[in-house]
């Protein structure tokens, strides 16, 4: 998975003095608006849509642009995603993706991944309460640990769910996010089903330089972080750290987190760069459950670390290889715990990596993609406090896997995309997925189509099989497609698109009367993506997204619902908005608002529940003093609007936060 910048960093020395100021070209918001290529989801049962639609491509990308140097003229800057594993432009993607770089997340003052997700059409963030409570990602309705999440290309989802909690996920030293719809375990391997959420760390290029920022507001909260990235003779590196304290809103609703990042390599020459990531974060949270059963003192501490050496080598214009081995590690204490059945717990992961890609071009009009993957994962729960039972339960899980996609260009504007791929593991054996994925551009009328079918897969997780008592628990498997449209109009000042998608998920993990976990259920997902970036004039943007969901459970074996029942916390309409513009090169304002709709709360067993609807909106601001100081604040749910995630787990009302910056 490739590294490389496309876009410029203001989090780099070189683009600080003009992150607002400086010429009108320079200061234009590069939010380069998401590269939506988002699944479409129709009300209506779109299933019996011929399936030769498949094979018409479109990509959805939607991406900010600069004026050019001629009159009403926006040129669309170029951004690349690796989608298929290797970079390409974000207008020849057959992928439906979206791409968030630092840029926009600085302006609007996002300080973890989880909020910037939040205007990615396609997917659902539900967080349990005030921030550093669990934080779960839905990918098309599809369950959190549906979607694999990745770091610099390395596999992050962790713990015992199988799942990725971006409640602890800050946005230092990020360069951009990546997010790619629809089943990619063809590429991605486990846990791909809905797709994947790639992050990818700045690399540092010119001269050395370094950034801090504080800020204070309401709830007791304080955040510091800084931020250093370059390039000297032949190395170059990047590194962020912060810290975060806040008491929340309700009594034991502390939240301490301590994050770093960095990213360090060296270039002999311009063939080879040999690099390693390494991460750090320590939380500690109070847990203090529902408004309706409160937990006084229930505590939660989660450590995790790793470390991801790579090496990238273009021994020929034709052959590049990458090779990344990687560390990982996560322990957790819940004490105390009072839950009122197992007091005190402690869990711990441990996971190694390797990871290897060739892609071969033989041709101008061909690539072929290979690779192969191994991980070996040991995981384990301590209970000393069990009466009866071992007090330590443990899963050992090992993975080999192999891989081939090939990418043709037989037409000029037209890309198609087939792969394949075999994971076996000690527990369950082998499974096979495949993919096919297209793209055509009509350069006269400025329109793109993609489209995709796969399959995909999520094997069991250690909390399935240990808690669930089944050790023989077959993976989770999706058979998916999409297929979307995107329209640039206006001098390209205007940017819509549009994309259905299509789930089938099968052989679901869930629960029979005896609480038992077996393979039992089924489900179907289907939907529309919408999406809209604008720029009328310079230095204003407006983006708007929309995502029609239905989500359905479709087997009757699984006890937890009911059949027929709409899958838990996934909203049938989610619509945002926002606006952003550069006042006289000096003050940067954004407004931004999100609606939800008509969610269900799962009723464990009986009839889904309700839960109400809700809307808010944030102001931020940020002023340029001078090219080395800037002072900034925002206010978040300004409306004071009440509402609730998860049911029983209330989100925080009117925030204020303000502070200042510095850059040498």
């Amino acid at each position: 998975m490739s590294t490389s910048r496309s876009i410029q960093n203001p989090g780099s020395r070189d683009h600080w003095p003009v992150v607002f100021g400086g010429s009108p070209n320079t200061c234009l918001p590069a939010s380069r608006r998401k590269v939506h290529a988002g699944r479409v989801r129709s009300p209506s049962r779109f299933g019996a849509l011929p399936f030769a639609l498949l094979l018409v491509p479109i990509i959805s990308f939607a991406q900010q642009a600069t004026p050019t140097a001629s009159p009403g003229e926006v040129e669309v800057e170029s951004v690349v995603v690796s989608a298929t594993r290797f970079d390409i432009p974000l207008d020849q993607s057959p992928a439906s993706a979206s791409v968030i770089n630092s840029e926009e997340m600085e302006q609007k003052q996002i300080q973890r991944v989880s909020d910037a997700l939040r205007e990615v059409p396609g997917l659902s963030v539900v967080q349990t309460g005030s921030p550093g409570q669990l934080t779960s990602v839905f990918t098309r309705g599809l369950r959190s640990e549906h979607t694999q999440i990745l770091l610099d290309g390395i596999p992050i989802n962790q713990g015992l769910q199988g799942a990725f909690n971006f409640a602890d996920f800050t946005t230092d030293d990020i360069d951009r996010v990546e997010v790619v719809r629809g089943p990619q375990s063809t590429i991605y391997g486990p846990r791909a089903l809905a797709g994947v959420i790639q992050i990818f760390t700045k690399q540092g290029t010119g001269t050395p330089g370094v950034m801090f920022a504080a800020e204070g507001g309401s709830y007791d909260s304080f955040r510091e972080w800084s931020q250093s990235d370059g390039k000297v003779n032949d190395f170059d590196y990047s590194i962020g750290a912060s810290r975060f304290d806040t008491q929340n809103a309700r009594p034991n609703n502390n939240y301490r987190n301590t994050a770093a990042i960095s990213d360090v390599g060296w270039s002999p020459n311009e063939q080879l760069r040999i690099s390693s990531l390494f991460t750090y974060s320590v939380s500690d949270i109070g847990l203090p459950n529902t408004i309706f059963d409160p937990r006084p003192i229930d505590h939660f501490l989660t450590e995790r670390w790793l470390i991801g050496p790579h090496i990238d080598w273009k021994p020929t214009e034709w052959w590049d290889h990458k090779l990344i081995v990687a560390y990982d590690h996560e322990r957790q204490i819940n004490d105390p715990n009072e839950d009122g059945f197992v007091g005190a717990t402690r869990a711990v992961f441990e996971r190694t990596q390797v990871d290897y890609q060739n892609d071969l071009r033989p041709a101008s009009w061909l690539t072929l993609t290979s690779g192969f993957f191994y991980s070996r994962i040991n995981a384990g729960q301590e209970r000393p406090f069990v009466l009866f039972g071992p007090t330590f339960i443990s899963d050992h899980t090992n993975e080999t896997a192999g891989f081939l996609e090939t990418t043709l260009t037989p037409l000029e504007n037209l890309i198609f995309v087939a792969g394949g791929r075999y994971d076996h593991f000690n527990q369950f054996g082998g499974i096979w997925t495949y993919r096919f994925a297209g793209s055509y551009k009509i350069d006269k009328t400025n329109t793109i189509f993609h489209s995709s079918v796969g399959t995909g897969f999520s094997p069991p997780s250690s909390q399935d099989k240990i808690f669930g008592n089944n050790f023989g628990l077959k993976p989770e498997e999706d058979f998916g497609w999409d297929i979307g449209i995107r329209q640039q109009m206006w001098q390209n000042r205007l940017d819509v698109g549009l994309t259905y998608f299509h789930n089938d998920l099968s052989n679901v993990i869930g629960f029979n009367g005896l609480f038992d976990t077996l393979n039992l259920g089924a489900a179907e997902t289907q939907g529309l993506e919408a999406e809209l970036h604008a720029q009328p004039i310079p230095n204003l943007v407006f983006t708007a997204t929309y995502t029609y969901l239905e989500a359905e459970k479709t087997s009757s074996k699984d006890v937890s619902q009911l059949q027929g029942a709409r899958l838990p916390r996934r909203p049938r309409n989610e619509v945002y908005v926002s606006a952003t513009y550069l006042w006289c090169q000096k003050l940067r304002t954004v407004v931004e608002a999100k609606f939800v709709n008509a969610r269900e709360e799962l009723n464990f067993g009986g009839p889904n529940f309700d839960i109400e609807d809700y809307s808010f909106a944030n102001i931020a601001a940020e002023y340029e003093i001078n090219p080395y100081l800037s002072v900034f604040g925002r206010v978040d749910n300004i409306t004071n609007e009440h509402y609730s995630e998860v049911f029983g787990f209330p989100a925080l009302g009117r925030a204020a936060y303000g502070g200042v910056k510095l850059r040498f």
